[in-house]
């Protein structure tokens, strides 16, 4: 039996290289012999740093850089020699989680450690970035972001304009003439599941915004102040689009990637699956397994099993997941390419409980075991009659 295991992080849990570990080690309490080929995955979001540097053979880099409050933080991401690609989070450079919730205020977070790690990267060498930007504390439209990479984003005075969506308020003027010269040979991949535009309704103020820290005047302002700053880069770039959809991805750091660096939005699971090649792993599998922490009804709108299972599709491969837990509306994944899924608690617990990294191993091993048993009665059945 060959079995490709490619499963999602549990959050707060499990990597996905330990679930995946896990997983097989309950295939082969069943089948000894199984050939179980662990391929690390991830959606763009929280993980993919660790997923594309395991399986492309990366190594992983660490730099200090301006967090969203003006602190320094360290961010994590990596660097894969062989195509000179860094991966990057920009969560871990202007994440919300690294906001305490009570100085959470979008005026005042940037983007800036975002651009430091880009350029370290690029002192680095790289050429090329795959950048996750789900999660962020901001709402600067990416000005920080550009501000590090020495774009020059002026007030009506003439002075770089403040940290935050309120620099947006005083911006009047944008050039790229001390822009890093590296980065017209730079290409940029950014893993956006989102679709807001930049401004409106469905914009990143509106939508983003309270969960940032915003009240309904302050999302007024950065929408009125976000527009004006789309039209002072439309005077000097006549591509630019504030209504392509993830223009408002990360409070407008996607409209600064289209717009300034020649980015491309594209699904986060998609970029994963091509650069971890896993087709060439499914082909010729016997089955293949996925999963996530939790399965539900919003698991088929990009998430990261079902890009698994449209791959073993296309292949006729069999598909099985494994979840901490399921929602009545999981059935929707049936549909979407997954034969069966099962959720691995074993008994009432706390969520606490369940979560702690070694219990969820072991109710992963075990839940996997079980359903191989099934596997193995059914064949040994169907082949004996």
């Amino acid at each position: 039996m060959k079995a490709v295991i490619a499963i999602d992080s549990f959050k707060g849990s499990l990597t996905s290289l330990e679930a995946g570990n896990s997983v097989a080690a309950g295939i082969r309490r069943v089948f000894p012999d199984a050939e179980c080929i662990i391929r690390p995955l991830a959606d763009g979001g929280e993980g993919t740093v660790d997923a594309l540097v395991a399986a492309c053979d990366g190594k992983n880099m660490e730099v200090s850089v301006t967090g969203p409050l003006g602190a320094p933080v360290l961010c994590h991401y990596g660097i894969i020699e062989k195509t000179k690609t860094a991966i990057i989070e920009m969560s871990g450079a202007a994440g919300i989680t690294l906001v305490p919730v009570s100085e959470r205020n979008p005026l005042f977070t940037t983007t800036f450690g975002v651009g430091e790690v880009i350029r370290d990267a690029i002192e680095k060498s790289c050429r090329h970035f795959i950048i996750g930007i789900g999660g962020s504390a901001t709402n600067d439209g990416g000005t920080g972001m550009l501000q590090a990479l020495g774009f020059s984003l002026f007030d009506g005075n003439g002075a770089p304009i403040r940290s935050g969506a309120l620099g947006l308020k005083d911006l009047a003027f944008i050039d790229d003439k001390n822009a890093l010269p590296e980065l017209k040979n730079c290409t940029f991949r950014i893993a956006c599941d989102v679709t807001n535009p930049l401004c409106g309704e469905k914009g990143c103020s509106a939508v983003f915004g309270p969960q940032k820290g915003a009240d309904e005047a302050m999302i007024r302002e950065m929408d009125q102040w976000l527009a004006h700053y789309a039209a002072l880069a439309a005077e000097k770039y006549p591509k630019t689009d504030s209504s392509y959809p993830g223009a408002g991805a990360a409070g407008g750091l996607g409209f600064a990637f289209l717009t300034f660096l020649h980015g491309k939005l594209e699904s986060g699971i998609q970029i994963v699956l091509e650069e971890t090649s896993l087709a060439d792993y499914v082909k010729d599998a016997n089955l293949v397994i996925t999963g996530e922490g939790r399965l539900d009804g919003q698991t088929v709108f990009g998430k990261a099993p079902i890009g698994v299972a449209k791959t073993a599709k296309q292949y006729g491969k069999p598909v099985l997941a494994f979840s901490g837990c399921v929602t009545p509306d999981a059935s929707a994944c049936n549909e979407a390419g997954i034969d069966a899924f099962f959720p691995i608690l074993r008994t009432v617990t706390s969520l606490e409980e369940a979560m702690e990294p070694r219990q969820a191993m072991e109710n992963m091993e075990a839940a996997v075991e079980q359903v191989f048993r099934v596997i193995k009665t059914f064949h040994n059945l169907i082949y004996k009659s």
